[in-house]
């Protein structure tokens, strides 16, 4: 299955002036987080675990990281099976910005109100790090109401 596609939103209302990587910030943002959670898939662990090497050094941006180890697509077998479960519960599924079951792109927008568009948030660790701890207290909540 898969959740988002960088391809998805390069067109539209995709600024013009952005790099077409912007497209794929978001989705790399909420991916690079669930695998550095522990949600990762036996993909990013051991086929390529090279490159989740990199990314957990930070040695690369998320989207660096998403473009190369994801070719920017984010499906189900980047994630374990809690991992699926939770993006489906709260990134949506299937149906990428017109998707209204989660919650991601709300808090997504919430964290960077600044940005002038869902692409213009930076690629960058400390982008990661204002988002990270918002997703974290969402998986959190998530397993609590699974018990």
């Amino acid at each position: 299955m898969k959740y988002d596609d960088a391809s998805w939103h390069y067109g539209g209302d995709f600024p013009a002036e952005l790099p077409r990587e912007a497209g794929a910030t978001h989705i790399a943002m909420f991916v690079a987080w669930a695998v550095m959670s522990g949600l990762a898939g036996e993909f990013h662990t051991k086929d390529a675990a090279d490159d989740f090497a990199l990314l957990q050094k930070r040695e690369v941006t998320p989207t660096e990281w998403f473009i190369r180890a994801c070719d920017e697509k984010f499906t189900n077998e980047d994630l374990n099976n809690e991992g699926n479960s939770f993006a489906a519960s709260y990134y949506g599924s299937g149906e990428g910005l017109h998707n209204t079951d989660g919650s991601y792109l709300d808090d997504y927008c919430e964290t960077f109100p600044k940005a002038g568009s869902l692409y213009d948030v930076n690629d960058g660790w400390g982008s990661f790090d204002a988002l990270a701890p918002r997703l974290s207290s969402r998986l959190e909540a998530w397993r609590s109401s699974q018990r």
